[in-house]
């Protein structure tokens, strides 16, 4: 499996194909997830509109007896008689009206008792309370749980007995006229039917949570509804307008709710559906759906993986051996077995070219690299001979006439030297070079104590580039020969170094003497047409020719005046030839 991922275009390839089965996957299971969400959703809907088909028949069936009563009423004259004689003010009034009524030879009619008879044991004690009413009271007949009736007149028609809300229940009213009498209006007959006892017909249904909101707002929670937000949510389920839909009270609570207006009295009848506990509650179904998922998509990667392994592990093959050449490593490899299609042509090929390869470079390349590296050699061996004398002198005449402490230092740092000088490795690091360098420059400091000093700033990302040994202290050494002024009491040589976008850049500058046009003419064709004829540029031709030499066409040398005063040296070695070169210390 680590081969697989190793290789970009089938890691690439196979995160397409995660990405690709993972997205099918969630697909697949969300829209399954909605689906059955879609399907409990409608079981609820089912569910609340049975319930409200139970309410509104209760309410019916209400309307159909009270219809029944009032027909009731109009054909027994003894109950007419009874009900005119139950407008009086007061129980006694009442009483002697109906009395002063009645016949000796009928019995005695009771309105009151014929609606606890007819109305309320017969219907099972749905309607709580009758009212008669004139234009300024009511008398009213209430009904307890256990079917007691007890009686209030002279109420007023503002009294809270006769508020019409739901929380209280649904009132029917009815016009009582004498047709004795023309159709002469006696008052008006409410009857209220109880909510509780309307909506405990319906408890049994699987509504979760419902409501009924009247026209003013008034909402009555039905069964288990005691969630302290139902009434809000209830209240924006009939603002939404709409018969059913989804409402929100936070990132994570969403609920759905049907809304269903009642035909017999000005309500809405509201089931809230909470999606959450919707899902708690079929969360095991939902489990087993996802694992159905995931282990499909796990089956599905693994047949992936399985049908890309082989290819892949051929296509590593080859790029391993791409790499081999690359670093020239022709060690022979262990033999594989190749299937037999264009991956396994290919690898084979590729073995016989390494194998071909390293015979090729045994005979030819391997000869070349000894031949340079003689050239090379020779090159260094013209500078490092004269530079030794000529500083052997110099601490040879000052030991003469100044034998101090310096002296020795000057010794043991020439010997420190010409120690790395005399090493056999001709290929170090950038920061060796600099040391070397810098011991070069100590001892002109030596020599020309007060009057000479120097500075090396180079970014530490260039200390560790690969070079030839020896080849900066012959650019100082012009400095001293060619600019340097004994008699100036400040004399700097500097050393930059800094990364550039598509090089690496140092450069040598110094404050002497600079060059003449056409002396600096010259030397600059010298460079550039690697002319040999001029002695007097040898040892800056001979480090433009090393270097040429090791970092190939693409290293440059430039030479110029400053516009103060001095030369500045520019040394430009391209990036991409940084790979192909290895160093002693390194190598």
């Amino acid at each position: 499996m680590s081969s697989f991922l190793q290789i970009k275009i089938y890691r690439y390839k196979f995160i397409a194909y995660v990405i690709f089965v993972v997205t099918i996957g969630l697909a697949l299971g969300i829209l399954t997830c909605a689906m059955l969400l879609n399907q409990w959703v409608g079981d609820a809907r089912l569910e609340a509109a049975n319930a409200f088909a139970g309410v509104e028949n209760e309410l019916q069936y209400d309307a159909d007896r009270i219809e029944a009563y009032m027909q009731r009423i109009y054909s027994n004259h003894g109950l007419m008689d009874d009900a005119r004689s139950f407008l009086s003010s007061s129980a006694e009034g009442y009483l002697t009206n109906s009395l002063q009524n009645s016949q000796f030879s009928q019995p005695l009619v009771s309105f009151p008792e014929d609606i606890k008879t007819y109305l309320y044991s017969w219907a099972q004690g749905g309607i709580t309370q009758v009212s008669l009413h004139t234009g300024q009271y009511g008398n009213v007949v209430q009904f307890n749980d256990n079917g007691i009736a007890s009686f209030m007149f002279g109420l007023p028609n503002t009294d809270e007995a006769f508020n019409d809300t739901i929380l209280n229940g649904f009132v029917y009213r009815k016009k009582l006229s004498d047709l004795a009498l023309g159709s002469k209006e006696l008052g008006e007959l409410r009857f209220l039917v109880s909510s509780e006892r309307i909506f405990k017909s319906i408890q049994n249904y699987r509504l979760g949570e419902a409501a009924a909101v009247s026209a003013s707002g008034e909402i009555y929670l039905i069964g288990n509804g005691q969630d302290p937000d139902l009434k809000e949510l209830s209240r924006l389920a009939v603002a939404n307008g709409r018969s059913h839909g989804y409402i929100s009270k936070g990132l994570f609570e969403h609920s759905f709710f049907i809304a269903f207006p009642s035909t017999k009295f000005n309500f809405k009848f509201v089931s809230i559906v909470d999606l959450s506990m919707l899902i708690r509650q079929h969360a095991k179904m939902l489990i087993t759906i996802f694992l159905i998922v995931l282990t499909t998509m796990i089956s599905v990667l693994l047949l992936i993986v399985y049908n890309m392994r082989d290819d892949s592990r051929f296509l590593h093959r080859i790029i391993q051996s791409i790499g081999r050449v690359k670093t020239a490593n022709f060690t022979p490899n262990r033999p594989a077995r190749y299937r037999r299609n264009e991956y396994g042509m290919i690898a084979r090929e590729l073995d016989d070219m390494i194998q071909q390869l390293d015979k090729h470079i045994r005979n030819e390349y391997l000869l070349k690299l000894k031949q340079q590296e003689t050239e090379m050699k020779a090159l260094q061996n013209q500078i490092n001979p004269h530079f030794l004398y000529n500083t052997l002198e110099v601490i040879r005449s000052t030991a003469l006439v100044n034998q101090d402490r310096d002296t020795a230092d000057a010794i043991a740092t020439l010997g420190a030297l010409y120690r790395e000088i005399v090493k056999k490795e001709n290929i170090i690091t950038l920061a060796s070079e600099l040391e070397l360098l810098q011991k070069y420059l100590e001892i002109m400091e030596f020599k020309y104590p007060e009057r000479f000093f120097y500075q090396v700033n180079v970014d530490p990302t260039l200390l560790l580039i690969p070079t030839v040994k020896f080849w900066m202290q012959p650019l100082a050494e012009n400095f001293f020969i060619h600019g340097f002024n004994a008699s100036n009491e400040f004399n700097l040589y500097v050393v930059n170094g800094w990364e550039a976008e598509e090089c690496y850049v140092l450069e040598f500058v110094d404050n002497g003497r600079g060059i003449q046009s056409e002396r600096l003419h010259a030397v600059r064709n010298t460079l550039s047409n690697q002319d040999d004829t001029s002695s007097e540029s040898i040892g800056l031709r001979n480090v433009y020719t090393r270097l040429h030499f090791f970092y190939g066409k693409s290293f440059s040398i430039e030479i110029g005046n400053n516009e103060e005063a001095g030369v500045k040296i520019s040394v430009r070695i391209p990036k991409e030839v940084i790979e192909n070169v290895q160093t002693a210390d390194h190598g």
